[in-house]
């Protein structure tokens, strides 16, 4: 076979073809970092959320410690003036 004898057809499909994969090369390296980045959010997310979760727990806690705290008032007391 002689590869020598290419047309110019020919050779504007491999440059077209070279250059659709380029940029394919380069949108899969964009949506790579994209993705670590998305992951890296939602790592932050998940840890934020996880933190808000366990204040809220405590400061739960807290409430019902302090409304334990509180003395009772008997119902035989009457609160009107």
């Amino acid at each position: 076979m002689n590869f020598l004898n290419y047309s110019g057809v020919m050779e504007a499909d491999l440059k077209s073809l070279e250059e659709k994969i380029t940029r394919l090369i380069s949108l899969c390296s964009n949506l790579r970092e994209e993705n670590n980045q998305l992951r890296g959010d939602l790592s932050k997310a998940q840890q934020s959320t996880a933190t808000m979760k366990n204040n809220m727990l405590l400061a739960s806690n807290k409430l019902e410690s302090l409304l334990e705290s509180i003395p009772q008032i008997s119902e035989s007391v009457d609160l009107e003036p």
